[in-house]
C-alpha cells in the first residue's frame, strides 16, 4: 500500500459508495445506537476476539454459512438491552420492504452487536426497553454524513482514561479503492499512553485529525496508568464493562471469506491503538463488509486492502476519543478536558 494514501472526502466510513449511517441516543439515559445501511444489501462477515462479546444473528457471517449479504449492522450500547435495537431497525427495513426473501415473506437481515454502558452516570431507571425505538430512530436518521464522540452508540461509552465515543475515518487506495472504519470505543484498555497526551494510534494519525500531538516520545511504554474506568466501575464492585466494536468496509468486490479476512486483520488495527486489547473483559470484535460487485480481488489487492482497514481502525478509535463532549453526570472527564 502506498503511504501517499488519503482520507476520503468526509474522513468517514460512508466515504465507501452505498454506505449511509445514522445514530439515535437519549441523553439522559447516556446511551445510543449508530446503525450501518447499504443502499443495497451488502456481504459481511465478523471475527470476535474479545472473551465478552454480545451479539445477534452472527452466526449468519461466519463463512460456511448461507447467507451472503445484509441489509444493515447495528452497533448499540445498553448491553443485552441493546440487542433489542435491531429489532426496531428491522421494522423499518420492513417498511421499506426489504430483506431476505422467502417466499412471500421478506426478512430483513439485521446483525448487531453491544457495549456494556450501564455504569456510566446515566439514569437506567426506564419502564420499557428504550432500543428498539433507538434502532428505528437511527435507520430513520441514516445519511452520509454524521456525528463522531459523544454520539450514537458512543453517547455513554467510557475507555481507561477518558470518555469512549463514535469514531470513523477513511482512506483512498492509490488505485481509486475506498475503504473505511466505523467503531464504538468503550475499552478496558487504554487510547493514550501514560499522562493522558499521546495516543497509542498517533503514528497513523492523518492531517491532525485527533490533535496532532504525535507519538509519544518516550520509549519502553508497554502498558497505561492505573485505569480511572476500572477505578470507577470498582467503587460499584463491577468488574466488567467493556468492549471495542467495529465495521470496516470496500467498495471493492470482496466474497464473503475475503470479508471475513478483512475483519481478522482490521484487529491489528485495534490492538495498535488501545493497550490492552482483546482481553477477557472486553469483547471486541470486527466487523467486515464489501459493497462492491464482480469477481471478488486477488491476493495481492487484498493485502492492501487489510493493511488500509486496520489504519483506518486506529485512527477512528482515536478520533472516537478526542471527538467525546462532555455532558452531565459524566464520571470519566473527555481527552480535551484533560489537556487544560
Amino acid at each position: 500500500m502506498n503511504q501517499k494514501c488519503t482520507p476520503g472526502p468526509r474522513n468517514l466510513i460512508t466515504d465507501v459508495a452505498g454506505l449511509r449511517v445514522g445514530n439515535a441516543q437519549d441523553d439522559l439515559i447516556k446511551t445510543g445506537t449508530t446503525v450501518l445501511v447499504g443502499d443495497a444489501p451488502f456481504t459481511a462477515s465478523v471475527h470476535v476476539m474479545g472473551g465478552a462479546p454480545g451479539t445477534k444473528e452472527t452466526d449468519l457471517l461466519a463463512p460456511d454459512k448461507t447467507v451472503q449479504q445484509v441489509d444493515a449492522l447495528v452497533l448499540s450500547g445498553g448491553s443485552a438491552f441493546g440487542l433489542d435495537a435491531c429489532s426496531g431497525v428491522m421494522d423499518g427495513l420492513r417498511a421499506q420492504g426489504r430483506g431476505f426473501a422467502i417466499g412471500p415473506m421478506r426478512i430483513p437481515i439485521v446483525p448487531g452487536a453491544i457495549v456494556f454502558d450501564l455504569i456510566n452516570g446515566g439514569a437506567k431507571d426506564w419502564a420499557e426497553n428504550p432500543y428498539r425505538g433507538l434502532g428505528r430512530a437511527a435507520l430513520d436518521a441514516a445519511a452520509s454524513d454524521f456525528a463522531l464522540g459523544t454520539a450514537g452508540a458512543g453517547t455513554g461509552a467510557l475507555a481507561a482514561m477518558q470518555k469512549g465515543g463514535l469514531g470513523s475515518a477513511s482512506l483512498v487506495l492509490t488505485d481509486g479503492t475506498m475503504v473505511g472504519a466505523l467503531v464504538v470505543v468503550n475499552a478496558l484498555g487504554s487510547v493514550t499512553t501514560p499522562g493522558d497526551r499521546h495516543f497509542w494510534a498517533a503514528p497513523f494519525e492523518i492531517d491532525d485529525e485527533f490533535g496532532g500531538a504525535g507519538p509519544d516520545p518516550r520509549g519502553g511504554l508497554i502498558s497505561p496508568e492505573p485505569s480511572r474506568k476500572e477505578q470507577a466501575m470498582q467503587m460499584q464492585a463491577i468488574d466488567m464493562g467493556n468492549t471495542t466494536i467495529a465495521i470496516v468496509a470496500t467498495d471493492a468486490p470482496l466474497s464473503k471469506v475475503q470479508c471475513h479476512r478483512m475483519a481478522v486483520t482490521a484487529h491489528d488495527g485495534m490492538a495498535r491503538a488501545i493497550v490492552p486489547s482483546h482481553t477477557p473483559l472486553d469483547g471486541d470484535l470486527v466487523f467486515g463488509v464489501a459493497t462492491g460487485t464482480g469477481d471478488p480481488v486477488g491476493p495481492q489487492t487484498l493485502r492492501d486492502l487489510n493493511a488500509a482497514a486496520a489504519v483506518c481502525l486506529s485512527r477512528a478509535i482515536a478520533r472516537a476519543v478526542y471527538e467525546a463532549e462532555k455532558a452531565e453526570g459524566d464520571i470519566l472527564p473527555t481527552y480535551r478536558a484533560l489537556q487544560g
